[in-house]
């Protein structure tokens, strides 16, 4: 009996000296202080991350979260709740984009902590007043802006939410050895940039989608050694003219896309999706008119990326796509998309199957 009542209180004094107060700086050099590691977390962005840096076992922790992000990406969505069904029974909370957000839903669940993107905070505006004066501590982290400097930040915070600190630095240790090859190998050869256009295809042939000025695909185009033409007209994201397009004669286009569109011709890549429908897709965006004259056409620098892939610690390997696309002899030993594979079965529950890469 004696025995077993010094189990318990060794058991009750470890639980109670577990979680400490930490504080933190946060992506917008907020100081945040909190109990680490989170017992009641809500994950408003970048989901995957979270359990990537965490481990499944973080999500035991998370009492709510802006779902549609990670529903958005269908088929990946039911990968993850076919092997963790516990996934659908998380509340959602909303979405700041569709101003369906509810503080009223984040205070009643009663969270030690509300994680955000960096784009979420700034349009929540006031009621981040609100949030925190239920006594709320706010993180902002940001993977969006896809810099080196945020996307290790970011990941150290998490590691930090999620009591995975050690782990959180080496997928940010191995994040940043990416970028420095990239940018070793840039700097010996001194090659002149190519010219890349990136457009996110849901919308179909027939209508200009969305392209990247200096975030997400822009930024990762940069990143990888390019000159991207859309950065003159569009600062995050936007459309550009037809005309634009075809004066501006990029030598690589790269078209993305997700699982699945609501056109008949929109671009499809990503979990379950066979690579020859996605070069099927493909081929009709290389045919568009008016884009035979253009260089990346004419010489079939053509490529498609998984949309999904990208504002994430995981898109290191559609950097080396990039690096690849626009300098194939630089990095002709790269592997991306065997990389982005990789990240799956070193840091989370599943692998994916499907075309996260492809060119024509």
């Amino acid at each position: 009996m004696y025995q077993k009542l010094l189990s318990i209180a060794a058991l009750m004094f470890s639980a109670a000296t577990f979680a400490e107060v930490t504080t933190v700086t946060d992506v917008l050099g907020r100081e945040v202080t909190f109990d680490a590691p989170a017992k009641r977390a809500i994950v408003g962005f970048y989901p995957e991350d979270y359990m990537a840096i965490g481990t499944e076992a973080a999500y035991d922790h998370v009492v709510g979260m802006s779902k549609y992000i990670w529903q958005a990406r269908s088929a990946n969505w039911e990968l993850y709740v076919k092997h963790r069904p516990s996934l659908e029974d998380i509340p959602g909370i909303g979405r700041v984009d569709t101003n369906t957000f509810s503080v009223e839903k984040v205070i009643s669940l009663q969270p030690d902590l509300l994680m955000l993107a960096d784009w979420q905070y700034k349009a929540l505006g006031a009621e981040i007043a609100r949030i925190e004066s239920a006594g709320i501590p706010v993180i902002v982290v940001d993977y969006n802006a896809q810099t080196l400097e945020r996307h290790i930040q970011s990941t150290q915070l998490i590691g930090v939410i999620t009591g995975q600190k050690e782990r959180a630095e080496k997928i940010a240790g191995e994040y940043r050895r990416n970028i420095e090859l990239i940018n070793e190998r840039l700097a010996s050869a001194k090659l002149a940039k190519p010219k890349v256009y990136t457009e996110y295809g849901a919308a179909g042939i027939n209508e200009v989608g969305y392209t990247f000025g200096k975030n997400m695909w822009g930024a990762i185009a940069t990143m990888a050694g390019g000159d991207n033409i859309s950065a003159p007209y569009v600062e995050w994201w936007g459309k550009l003219n037809p005309e634009q397009i075809i004066a501006a004669n990029p030598d690589v286009i790269v078209m993305t896309g997700y699982e699945s569109g609501s056109v008949d011709d929109a671009m499809l890549m990503g979990q379950g999706v066979p690579e020859a429908l996605a070069r099927q897709r493909l081929a009709g965006f290389k045919n568009r008119l008016g884009w035979t004259s253009i260089s990346a056409v004419r010489n079939n620098r053509v490529y498609a990326a998984y949309h999904g892939a990208c504002r994430t610690i995981m898109d290191g390997a559609m950097i080396q796509f990039y690096a690849k696309a626009l300098y194939p002899e630089l990095f002709s030993d790269l592997n991306p998309e065997q990389a982005y594979l990789d990240f799956y079965r070193n840091y989370l529950p599943v692998t994916p199957e499907g075309t996260f890469v492809t060119q024509l």
